[in-house]
Order: structure tokens, then sequence, then C-alpha cells
């Protein structure tokens, strides 16, 4: 029984620096974001160190709903603690843009993408694959709607149902994090709010950023409003590497396997050339996915 829901989740490096070390922490937080309690613990080292306050560098297109919320919410602990400024690199994108919410000061450069304010929930349906191969898979389920949807038959209407009452709840608690941090309503919430990414430049005229600039500009921020010396060292703070279980090949592997032990190699190999396991194992059970990724094609 495969049991499914979205998501693929960050891995960073690390190596924790004294609690005695001053300057201006860099942190980075790059690629897709899941939970991680070994970076949270190493943001709460930081807000216990002697570090005068916290660049947060984000380039990052998102990752799992929850995982964002707790990246974010580990952040907004620490700016009780530090100053903290963050700047766009690339990309702060839904469950990115999630993160950079925690700072009350956001810097992004023009060409960053930011943005892509919504939530989704997607997973492949074989069903078609399954019927050319000849292949049958029999569920023996408690009630209707568990494990629903999933791959190997199509969803039921309540199943649909169930699942847009959960994305339209999290979508809203989304919208509710961006009116409030970015001080946003009416139309100008319904804009920036519609799943759409920004340039910047963009960004910056609809109030999702407060600065286009780059980490010198963040430190010129720092030493403005909050008194940090300009000619404060800033370090790098990295965050330990993390790779959880979704982010293994097993998921991959072990789907196949399961085929190839019934005798099915050649349904393992089409699934394998399709892409479908690989979009299976971008799968993980932390629900949601906060990500932006522009389409792509075969």
């Amino acid at each position: 029984v495969l049991v499914v829901g979205i998501g693929s989740l960050a891995a960073q490096r690390s190596g924790l620096p004294a609690v005695g070390t001053d300057g201006i922490a860099r942190v980075t937080i790059s690629g897709a974001i899941g939970n991680n309690l070994t970076r949270v613990q190493a943001l709460e080292r930081l807000g216990r160190s002697n570090y005068k306050a916290v660049i947060v560098h984000v380039s990052s297109p998102g990752g799992t709903v929850a995982g964002s919320e707790q990246l974010y919410e580990a952040l907004v602990r620490l700016k009780a603690r530090k100053p903290l400024v963050v700047v766009v690199d690339s990309m702060a994108a839904s469950g990115g843009y999630i993160v950079a919410l925690a700072s009350d000061h956001i810097i992004a450069q023009q060409g960053s993408l930011v943005g892509s304010i919504g939530v989704l929930f997607q997973y492949p349906d074989v069903t078609e694959l399954m019927k050319t191969l000849g292949v049958k898979v029999e569920a023996i389920r408690s009630t209707p709607l568990k494990a629903m949807p999933n791959p190997f038959e199509p969803s039921s209407a309540e199943a649909r149902a169930a699942i847009d009452a959960v994305v339209k709840d999290s979508y809203n608690w989304f919208r509710g994090l961006v009116a409030e941090r970015r001080n946003l309503s009416g139309a100008a919430l319904d804009t920036v709010a519609d799943g759409r990414i920004f340039t910047g430049r963009q960004a910056l005229e609809l109030k999702l950023v407060d600065a286009l600039g780059n980490e010198q500009t963040a430190r010129e921020w720092l030493a403005k409003e909050k008194n940090i010396d300009l000619d404060t060292p800033v370090r790098d703070y990295n965050l330990q590497r993390f790779a959880p279980l979704g982010d293994l090949p097993f998921i991959r592997v072990a789907t196949i396997g399961v085929f190839e032990a019934l005798g099915l190699s050649s349904l393992a190999r089409r699934l394998e050339e399709s892409g479908t396991v690989r979009a299976i194992e971008r799968l993980n059970l932390d629900g949601l996915l906060a990500l932006w990724h522009p389409p792509t094609s075969n």
C-alpha cells in the first residue's frame, strides 16, 4: 500500500560555530524546504550566540507547507533575539517566500523571483498505463477516502473535494500570513496572492519586498536601523546537512523492486522511463507542497 503526500525537502551543509563568535551571521537557505529539526536546533544555538545580527540569504523555490512553516517559526524566534534581515538571491518563491516573511525587512535583487503565493497537491495518474499493461491494483480500505487519491485508480468526486478543502485551508493560512506580515489587503492582496511569480522590481512595487539590493544593502540597513557598525564582519553560519528519507532514492528503488518481484520487470522499466517513479519519489508524508517550478516538457 502506498500512502503518498507532496513534498521535497531541503539539504543544508553545516559546521556549527562556537557560541562565543561575534560579528554578523550569514545564514543560507537554499533548495527545497522540508521539516528539519537539526536546522531548527542550529538556529536556536545561533539565537544564544554572541552574534550581533543575522543576514538570511534565501534562494529557494519552496517545499512542503509544514516544513516552510517550521522554518518560518524558527526564524521568528531568532528575530526576537537578534536583528534579522532577509536577502533574496535567485528566488524566494512559495515556501521560500514564507521563510522570507519571518523578517521585518526583505531585500531582493532586481532579477530575483518572488511570490508564487499558493498551495499545490499533485499526484501521478497511471491508470491508463496500467490498463495497457493489463495490471490491476486491488485495495481494501477502512473507509472510502482512506489513501485517496492514489496513482492507481481514478479519483472520486468525494476524494477530490476532500483534497480541495485541504488545499484551500492551507492557502488561506498562507494568504493570511502575507496579509499580516506585509500589511496588504483587498485588491492589493488579491493581486499578489493569485499564484504568480514576480521579479524583484515588481515585488518592490507590490510591497512584497522592502528594497532592492544585496548583502551590502542589508548591512547598511542594519547599521542605520539597528546600530550595527558597518565594519562588523559577516561570517558564514552553515546549517547542518540533513538528508531525510524522502530525498533518498529509497522510494524509487523500493517501487521498482516491488514490480520486479511480482514479475513485472517491463512495467518497472516503463514507469522509470516515463518519470512516474521519480514523480512518486518526490512525494512525502509531510503534506502539501508550497513549491514553484517552471513548466517542463519532455
